[in-house]
């Protein structure tokens, strides 16, 4: 008799639960429930009003397009062009040209001895003579060629060795702008995915809350029920809005990062939940896409050599590193090359006239006369104070503290890579085994949500199944997003980041 009471009983709970179900899920239909929507935290915007989804790749298109830091890069990289071109200008021959007109208010005079001129003259007597006319040109065109100056010729060397570490640093500004967007990018998959979620649960416990509310009033359920779900649907509300902040926050960055000036019109696609790492090809193209976003390839057994070996002749760091110590090496020889003699060539023309009375323009043929010349001059440097030991002391020892530099940037970045690849690792599995967690929580709270309509499980082994599922789900999207930037991370130290080379980086 028990039995069979029991069985009527649980029955008639079962059709008031399915009942009730379909009751609650028509008022949030109709009601909405609380905290941010669906389309809110996908960012968008009512129908016709909505900005085009924001890709990655068109994320670091536009970052590349507008970042200062790239900009003030490629500055500096003008500059040391600008560089090159006056080095040369001190191999080339130099031309001048020079020109003067001197009016004499009174002209100049000297004494000198009458006898000079008169052999009878008294020896005592001077006479008075005037040197220049009223009007005075003098015009000239001087050239100058170097025929061997060593210092000029090693400095357009060591110009070039600059030239080629600037290069370097807007290579390395670019990597950097590509790498920071791709992690700003990832940042905010993962705090939609984390209000989603949440938002998910809010749902799933005010749905729970309506049913057991309505058993409340049928008397099939007790105070104590109803009082639970809602403590744990108002431990739910901070979260939401900490996971509305985060939201918001990751897409100011992001909006910043690209000169955006509505963070609120960003949509990013992708959904790092949803995202496949063990065969990219089952994926959406937009998490196929995010996917393929990558510079270095992780497959084989020898991957981490071959990380090193990339690394050397890819690595941003590294190749600055030799830059900056080619760029020294070049300095000191420049140094050196003060010991050397330095030979020209030169040569000039020069006009000079004379004339009083009103100003003539270099006066008539009698009143001008010219002269040329040409020569080879030979300076040898003897002593210059010890200045030329000093500085070239002084470059030596920044040539030596370069090549220090070199090396630890090699033990760095080899550091740097085994670490990252060990964490691109961890982040795999850990997608690997969160996604058999995921299929079991969900699994998990489908036969718990079951069995809580049949009235054999209570609210709190449903809401236990129920946060069991969120944070499997937002474990699996979090190790997805580690896996994600780690990539980010590996791709910017191996020196192959995604777009570095594409001529949006040119001028």
């Amino acid at each position: 008799m028990k039995n069979g009471a029991r069985m009527k009983d649980r029955e008639r709970r079962g059709r008031t639960w399915r009942w009730l179900h379909l009751l609650a899920a028509s008022a949030l239909l109709a009601g909405g429930g609380m905290g941010m929507a669906a389309s809110e935290v996908q960012g968008q915007d009512a129908p016709g009003l909505e900005a085009p989804p924001l890709t990655l790749g068109g994320a670091v298109e536009r970052a590349l397009d507008r970042n200062r830091d790239i900009r003030e890069a490629r500055f500096g990289l003008e500059q040391a062009e600008a560089q090159v071109s006056e080095a040369w200008g001190e191999v080339y021959p130099r031309v001048d040209l020079s020109s003067s007109y001197t009016r004499n208010l009174a002209p100049a005079v000297s004494f000198l001895p009458a006898i000079l001129f008169d052999p009878e003259a008294d020896p005592d007597e001077l006479l008075r003579v005037q040197f220049g006319a009223d009007n005075q040109w003098m015009g000239q065109i001087q050239v100058e060629q170097p025929l061997f100056e060593a210092r000029a010729f090693i400095g357009v060397g060591a110009a070039g060795r600059y030239e080629e570490l600037q290069s370097e640093v807007v290579r390395a500004r670019v990597q950097e702008v590509v790498t920071g967007v791709r992690g700003l990018y990832y940042d905010l998959l993962l705090a939609q995915e984390q209000a989603r979620l949440i938002e998910e649960s809010v749902r799933r416990v005010q749905e729970s809350l309506a049913e057991t509310q309505a058993l409340q009033q049928e008397g099939l359920a007790s105070d104590y029920e109803v009082l639970r779900l809602e403590v744990e649907l108002a431990n739910l509300r901070p979260s939401l809005r900490r996971a509305e902040n985060a939201y918001a926050q990751a897409r100011r960055e992001l909006a910043l990062e690209l000169e955006l000036e509505d963070p609120e019109s960003i949509r990013v696609t992708g959904s790092l939940a949803e995202m496949d790492l063990a065969d990219p090809a089952e994926n959406s193209p937009e998490n196929r896409a995010i996917l393929e976003f990558a510079g270095v390839a992780l497959d084989g057994p020898t991957t981490q050599d071959a990380l090193l070996e990339a690394a050397y002749t890819g690595s941003s760091r590294l190749r600055q590193a030799a830059a900056q110590e080619d760029l020294r090496q070049a300095e000191l020889r420049v140094e050196q090359a003060e010991y050397l003699p330095r030979v020209s060539l030169f040569g000039s023309w020069q006009v000079q006239a004379q004339q009083d009375g009103s100003p003539e323009f270099f006066g008539s043929g009698p009143q001008r006369g010219y002269a040329r010349n040409v020569g080879v001059q030979v300076t040898i440097p003897l002593f210059t104070g010890r200045q030329r030991g000093a500085r070239v002391s002084r470059t030596r020892a920044a040539l030596n503290e370069a090549r220090v530099e070199t090396e630890q940037a090699r033990e760095r970045t080899a550091l740097e890579i085994r670490n990252l690849l060990e964490d691109v690792e961890e982040a795999e599995l850990r997608a690997q085994g969160q996604a058999l967690a995921v299929r079991q929580a969900r699994r998990g709270y489908e036969i718990a949500s079951a069995e809580f309509r049949e009235g054999t499980l209570s609210h709190l082994e449903l809401t236990d199944a129920e946060v069991a599922l969120r944070e499997s789900e937002f474990n699996y999207a979090e190790a997805v997003h580690d896996y994600l930037t780690a990539r980010s991370r590996l791709d910017q130290a191996v020196g192959q980041v995604p777009m570095v080379d594409a001529p949006v980086v040119g001028r």
